[in-house]
C-alpha cells in the first residue's frame, strides 16, 4: 500500500509543472509561491521553540484561530508556524495581524520534499487539524521523536470505511500519533473501533468564537433600509432557488436584498448570468458600489467575506444542503445571532446540527415549498436572538478551556 501511495505521489511530481499551470490559469495558486509546496522559497526560521499548526482550507484555519492568539502569549514559543493547502485559506490568514506566526503552503508529501522541510523549520510539536493525515510526513515525524497531534479530528462514516479497508497500513499510520481529540462522540468510536487508543473528546473547536475580527468591515449604512436574506456557501443549483424565493418574496417585502455568497467564487459569472435572465438587477461586492437601494441582489465574489455579511442579515441559509454537499459550518453566522436555515444534506456537520436543532438555534427545511415558509416567517419575525448568541459563547468557552489545557500540557 505504501510503495502505491508513493508512486501514486511521484507522478504528480512529474506532472507539477503542468498541473501548477493549469491551477495558476484557473486562479487556484499563487503564482509566486507555488515553489513552497515543494519546500522551496521558504520563510525566515526564528531561533527557539517553534510549534506548527497544518490544516487543509478556510473553515479549519478558522476554527483554530483561538487557539493561535493564546499561544502567541507563551513567552517560550519564539515563532508559530501555520500551514494550509489552499490559496483561499492564505488569503484569510493575510487578514490578521499575528506576532509570531507565519504562514506557508504545505509541502507535497515526498520524502525529500519533507525532509527538507522539517529540516529547515524542525517544530517541536505538530498539530494537525481534523482530517489532514499524510503517511510520509508523519513517518518522518515520527522518526524524528517529534510529538504529532491530530486535533478536532474529523471522520465521516464513508471516511471510517475506507480506513477501515485499509486498517493494517492506516493503524501503522494512525499509532504514530502521541494523541487524538477527536471533535465528535461519532469519530471518537471509529477511532477507537481502528484501535487507537490514545484518545480523547474535547469538544469541536468550530464552537469557539474568534472574538469577530475585522476582516474586511462592510459600511452598514448602505444596508440600514433593507431586510436581508443571506444565502451562503451556495453550489450550483442553490443560487437558482433563491432566486426565484426573491422574486415572490419581493411582492409582500419591498426592501428584501438578498445576499448570494457562492462557495466557489469563481462561479460569478455563471451565477449573474442566472439573474439577468431572471430580470434581477444585481450588484458585485468587488465593484464596491454605493447605493444598494435599487437592487434586488448582491454577489458577494470574494473569500472572507461571510461574516460581515452575517452581522447585516436577518435570515442566513447555509449552503450546500439543499444539494448533496454535506452542508456548511453554520456557526459563525449563528454567533451573530442569525435565523439560520438549512437542508437536509447536512452530513459533514452532523453533530453541530443535531446539537443546534436540539437548542432550537436553527431550523430544516425539507423542500423548496417549506424553505419559502420557513424564510417567509423568520423574515417578518423581528425577535431579540441575543439569547443564542450567549448560549454559543457559554458552550465555546468550555471547548477552548478544555482544548488549551490539554494542547499547553503537551507543548
Amino acid at each position: 500500500m505504501r510503495i502505491i501511495y508513493n508512486f501514486l505521489i511521484y507522478i504528480i511530481i512529474i506532472l507539477s509543472p503542468l498541473i501548477v499551470i493549469y491551477r495558476i490559469l484557473k486562479k487556484k495558486e499563487n503564482p509566486k509561491r507555488f515553489l513552497e509546496k515543494f519546500s522551496l522559497n521558504k520563510k525566515n526560521r526564528k531561533t527557539g521553540k517553534l510549534i506548527w499548526f497544518h490544516c487543509s482550507s478556510v473553515g479549519e484555519l478558522l476554527s483554530i484561530i483561538p487557539l493561535l492568539k493564546e499561544f502567541e502569549k507563551i513567552k517560550s514559543i519564539k515563532q508559530i508556524l501555520v500551514t494550509t493547502s489552499t490559496l483561499s485559506s492564505s488569503k484569510i490568514f493575510g487578514k490578521f495581524k499575528f506576532k509570531k506566526t507565519s504562514h506557508q503552503f504545505y509541502p507535497l508529501d515526498n520524502i525529500h520534499i519533507v525532509s527538507n522541510f522539517l529540516n529547515h523549520w524542525n517544530p517541536s510539536s505538530v498539530f494537525f487539524v481534523e482530517s489532514e493525515i499524510w503517511p510520509t510526513m508523519i513517518s518522518e515525524l515520527n522518526k524524528r521523536k517529534i510529538k504529532i497531534v491530530l486535533i478536532n479530528a474529523r471522520m465521516s462514516e464513508n471516511s471510517f470505511k475506507r480506513w477501515f479497508s485499509i486498517r493494517y497500513f492506516g493503524k501503522n499510520i494512525l499509532e504514530k500519533f502521541d494523541y487524538i481529540f477527536p471533535q465528535n462522540k461519532e469519530t471518537f468510536l471509529y477511532f477507537k473501533k481502528l484501535g487507537m487508543k490514545k484518545i480523547k473528546f474535547l469538544g469541536n473547536l468550530k464552537f469557539i468564537s474568534s472574538n469577530n475580527d475585522k476582516l474586511n468591515r462592510i459600511n452598514k449604512k448602505y444596508f440600514k433600509n433593507k431586510i436581508i436574506l443571506c444565502s451562503a456557501s451556495t453550489h450550483h443549483n442553490e443560487e437558482e432557488i433563491f432566486a426565484n424565493l426573491h422574486i415572490k418574496f419581493k411582492k409582500k417585502i419591498p426592501n428584501l436584498l438578498t445576499i448570494i455568497i457562492p462557495r466557489h467564487i469563481e462561479r460569478t459569472n455563471e451565477i449573474t448570468q442566472m439573474l439577468d435572465k431572471k430580470k434581477l438587477t444585481f450588484s458585485r461586492h468587488s465593484e464596491n458600489k454605493k447605493n444598494y437601494e435599487k437592487y434586488d441582489v448582491y454577489v458577494v465574489d470574494s473569500y472572507g467575506e461571510s461574516k460581515s455579511f452575517y452581522e447585516i442579515s436577518n435570515v442566513v441559509f447555509l449552503g450546500g444542503s439543499l444539494v448533496s454537499k454535506g452542508g456548511q459550518n453554520p456557526l459563525e453566522a449563528l454567533r451573530f445571532g442569525c435565523n439560520i436555515l438549512h437542508g437536509n444534506y447536512t452530513f459533514n456537520f452532523k453533530d453541530v446540527y443535531k446539537m443546534l436543532e436540539k437548542e432550537k438555534l436553527s431550523l430544516r427545511v425539507k423542500n423548496n415549498k417549506d424553505l419559502e415558509k420557513k424564510a417567509l416567517d423568520l423574515l417578518n419575525n423581528k425577535s431579540n436572538n441575543l439569547n443564542k448568541i450567549k448560549k454559543l459563547k457559554k458552550i465555546g468557552d468550555l471547548i477552548l478551556k478544555k482544548n488549551l489545557n490539554e494542547l499547553r500540557r503537551i507543548i
